[in-house]
C-alpha cells in the first residue's frame, strides 16, 4: 500500500464494530485492533503489528481512537 493512501476507521456502529476504508474501498468491519491490523496486512502493510497501527499517521480515527471498540469504552 502506498503511503499516499489514507485509512479511515469510522465510529462504532450500533450493531458493533467499526467500518474500515482505504481511499474508496471498504475493507470490512473491524471489531478489535487485531481485526484492523489483519485488514491492513491484507491491503499490503505486511509485517505491521498492533503497535504500528496505533502509531501510524496513515490512519484517520473517527469517533474514537484505537482503544474504542465497544460502546462502553
Amino acid at each position: 500500500m502506498s503511503s499516499t493512501k489514507r485509512v479511515t476507521v469510522y465510529p462504532l456502529a450500533q450493531s458493533g464494530g467499526r467500518r474500515v476504508r482505504i481511499d474508496g474501498t471498504v475493507l470490512g468491519t473491524a471489531y478489535s485492533l487485531r481485526d484492523l491490523t489483519a485488514f491492513l496486512q491484507e491491503a499490503g502493510l505486511q509485517g505491521w503489528d498492533d503497535l504500528d497501527v496505533v502509531g501510524s499517521d496513515l490512519i484517520e480515527w473517527r469517533g474514537g481512537g484505537p482503544d474504542v471498540w465497544t460502546a462502553d469504552e
